[in-house]
């Protein structure tokens, strides 16, 4: 067999951005409102908005920061309910949580997506919806967008995984008042850290302008009608969770590989999902009807596996060089609800517990070989085989 490829290397950052970095390491302007037009974070905005089809784009911190900045600029009430999935990373209710409001956990299916039915029980007492498009795996958003409309809901899209996502030929992020993604390394457009919010909504971009750290009239460098801006001008707090240039200059040059790279994941996701869906104990779940996804990474189900068989699949492919997250059985896993202990104590959530107990999650970047993505797969088999031989009922 040939050697594990590393799956935890992001692809290299384009030439492109060495000359930018380097004039901007000379000149020390990093911060994005020095120059007086054109800086690096101001392009990169207008160039992403251009990007997702969207009128509005502001650059922060983090998916974390543009997920806070969010719900602050819904200006929801103190203590405001808002609905998100159980399945999810942790910075997630924990964005919810440093806006002030309260984290209403919705039960997830085996196929990782929103469950309609405990979504419909729960929207009524919801002051707003913040849905995960967890791994890239986009629920029923025709549904999900009808339901929020008829309660007069808000709907912010974490599309942190899901960037190059289309849903009816619509880019995910796109469709609620707000879209949140990622810029951290192990997304499709790397730089370490950073995020970026999408909308089009200007009075809602203009406080979260605000928020994000513009102070005075620096504002006046962001493509925003000035009406909407001076309506907010000294009436917000400064959270200050702006984008640096040099982050900018590093990710702008990666924009135009993105469709590439959606490409490409989505070939070597498919690859290897074709081989899994072979094994009558192994299961990736199939898209959504009008879903095409954007994948770095694959998900998959331990079909009618003893805890046993779970955990000794796991091993055996770590002994074979590849690590395999078990998400409900990986130690103080931030994706497994019930370890989210600053939200108090667990919520009864029988369906999303018994899948993340049986949900496997592998890093499977565009970067690699439909040879590398064999080798993967064919480690995954045999893993499985010697579980269900070693543990057998």
């Amino acid at each position: 067999m040939r050697d594990i490829p590393n799956v935890y290397n992001a692809e290299p950052i384009p030439s492109a951005a060495m000359e930018d970095v380097a004039r901007l390491l000379s000149t020390a302007d990093l911060f994005r409102y020095t120059a007086p037009e054109n800086a690096p974070v101001a392009l990169l905005e207008q160039e992403f908005a251009a990007l997702l089809g969207s009128t509005y784009a502001l650059a922060v911190s983090s998916c974390s920061a543009a997920l806070f900045l969010s719900l602050k600029a819904l200006d929801l009430p103190a203590k405001a309910r808002v609905l998100i999935p159980a399945f999810t990373f942790a910075a997630v209710p924990s964005s919810v949580v440093h806006a002030d409001c309260v984290p209403v956990l919705v039960e997830c299916s085996d196929t990782y997506r929103i469950d309609i039915d405990d979504f419909i029980a729960k929207l009524p007492d919801a002051d707003a919806v913040l849905i995960s498009h967890m791994r890239g795996h986009t629920s029923d958003m025709d549904a999900i967008m009808a339901l929020c409309a008829a309660a007069n809901v808000p709907l912010i899209e974490d599309a942190a995984h899901s960037l190059g996502t289309t849903w009816n030929g619509q880019n995910i992020g796109t469709l609620g008042k707000i879209g949140c993604f990622s810029f951290q390394s192990y997304k499709m457009i790397n730089a370490g850290e950073g995020g970026i919010m999408v909308t089009d909504d200007a009075d809602l971009v203009a406080r979260a302008i605000i928020m994000s750290g513009a102070y005075e009239h620096t504002w006046m460098k962001h493509s925003v009608p000035a009406a909407a801006m001076e309506r907010w001008q000294n009436k917000l707090p400064l959270y200050n969770l702006r984008l640096s240039n040099l982050s900018a200059a590093i990710i702008r040059p990666q924009l135009p590989e993105l469709a590439r790279r959606v490409s490409d994941g989505r070939r070597n996701h498919d690859h290897v999902a074709a081989i899994l869906n072979t094994s009558p104990v192994l299961h990736v779940p199939a898209p959504l009807d009008g879903e095409i996804r954007a994948p770095d990474s694959i998900q998959f189900n331990l079909v009618d596996m003893t805890d046993a068989q779970a955990q000794a699949f796991a091993s055996a492919a770590q002994n074979r060089g590849l690590k395999v997250q078990i998400f409900g059985q990986s130690t103080d896993n931030a994706r497994a609800f019930w370890n989210w202990e600053f939200l108090g104590k667990a919520p009864d959530l029988p369906q999303t517990r018994a899948m993340l107990m049986r949900a496997c999650d592998v890093r499977l970047p565009a970067r690699l070989s439909l040879a590398d993505c064999d080798v993967i797969a064919d480690v995954l088999m045999q893993s499985a085989s010697d579980a269900m031989k070693q543990h057998a009922a």
